[in-house]
């Protein structure tokens, strides 16, 4: 007898990111659809890992982090936002970002709580506000993706738990400036509503642009759950390391659902971590090193069909592909990587309901500048 099975996520397949680097190891393709870099992590971290794995540090860390790295984790959010946190209570180490975003929405969202999405979002927001109960209210960015408070403001209900933003936006390559910052403040003034800032691409902001931080307003630093991580800013994406900030009585929910979904997180490598990000020189040039490969992609593609939107931040580039085909995105991005070798992100993945006619594409430009130099020549030929 067959046994009846009710999953929790009847409408979720397997991510976009799977599809695609799978599409792209079985056709050869030039993958820049995962956003990963391809280029090596700094020795001197590596050096760092392997010392401390030498040295004995092979067995569980204390629940919320080391506790020299969460020293160095606050030194380095007062150096560039000001305010100090409390090391012992307010800062707390993760798995990676996507699961100190899972356990945040775990730790306080309920059955029946509202949760603002603001696509295209990075596809697992939704699913975990759906694991706990929650209800995902999905508002969209302008189709320049830009933020709409209008939206935002209008998807506010009596029941709404929790506003999701991202900044700099994945998969948009855009940025929340410090106007959009203080709108977002007078939407919650009043409110029980809590705040989830992803901000795990904080020092890839372009153009000498400052990374308007949740942590920078004192109104969404005392709501918020500010998610940043270690694998974007040291290239070190497969390590799964990132950290959480939030004001003490919401870090301790966290940490009672973080100590029942991972407990600690890998030992040696937070040992190197901390040695590591003792030197800011480790993570305050990254902007004009993927500055500089954005600007080689987008000059690279100057003279293909494709129409470039405005990059701010990230290292993601989207790209319009309207005047080469009127495809959807789902199969115009396979045959891209079938007939020309390239895999990217179709957008409309990222969407509750994509906006109709949308044709985009989201390429990752963190890559070797022969890897990119090696696309760019494939895309110029289309």
């Amino acid at each position: 007898m067959a046994i009846t099975l009710k999953g929790k996520l009847p409408r979720t397949g397997t991510t976009i990111f799977s599809v695609m680097s799978k599409l792209a190891q079985e056709c050869g393709a030039i993958n820049l659809s995962q956003g990963f870099p391809d280029f090596p992590v700094d020795e001197k971290l590596i050096a760092l890992v392997d010392a401390a794995m030498r040295n004995g540090h092979n067995q569980y860390a204390p629940m919320p982090g080391l506790p020299a790295l969460r020293e160095g984790i606050a030194a380095k959010v007062e150096r560039l936002y000001g305010p100090r946190f409390d090391a012992g209570s307010e800062v707390t180490v993760t798995a990676g970002a996507t699961q100190a975003i899972f356990t945040a929405i775990a730790a306080v969202v309920h059955p029946g709580d509202e949760v603002v999405i603001i696509d295209p979002a990075y596809d697992s927001y939704a699913p975990a506000v759906e694991l706990f109960g929650g209800k995902p209210v999905h508002v969209r960015l302008d189709a320049d993706m830009k933020f709409n408070a209008a939206a935002v403001q209008a998807a506010i209900t009596k029941r709404t738990r929790m506003l999701m933003i991202n900044t700099p936006h994945n998969p948009a390559g855009t940025i929340l400036r410090d106007a959009d910052m203080r709108r977002i403040a007078e939407l919650l003034r009043g409110t029980d509503i809590l705040l989830l800032s992803d901000e795990v691409y904080e020092h890839l902001v372009y153009d000498a642009e400052p990374h308007a931080s949740a942590i920078n307003y004192p109104e969404l630093r005392e709501r918020a759950f500010v998610v940043f991580s270690f694998g974007k800013v040291f290239h070190a994406t497969g390590w799964k390391i990132g950290y959480v900030i939030a004001p003490g009585p919401l870090m301790a929910e966290f940490r009672k659902t973080h100590q029942f979904n991972v407990f600690s997180v890998n030992t040696p490598m937070q040992h190197a971590l901390a040695a590591y990000l003792g030197d800011p020189l480790h993570y305050t040039g990254v902007a004009s090193l993927f500055q500089a490969k954005r600007d080689r992609f987008a000059e690279g593609l100057r003279n293909s069909r494709f129409t470039l939107l405005p990059c701010e931040g990230s290292y993601f580039q989207v790209a319009e592909y309207s005047a080469i085909g009127n495809e959807d995105d789902l199969a115009f991005a396979e045959h891209l990587a079938r007939r020309h070798g390239v895999a990217a992100i179709p957008l409309s993945p990222f969407y509750n309901d994509p906006p109709p006619g949308q044709r985009l594409l989201r390429f990752c430009f963190a890559k070797q500048d022969a890897t990119l130099d090696a696309a760019i020549e494939k895309l110029c030929k289309i």
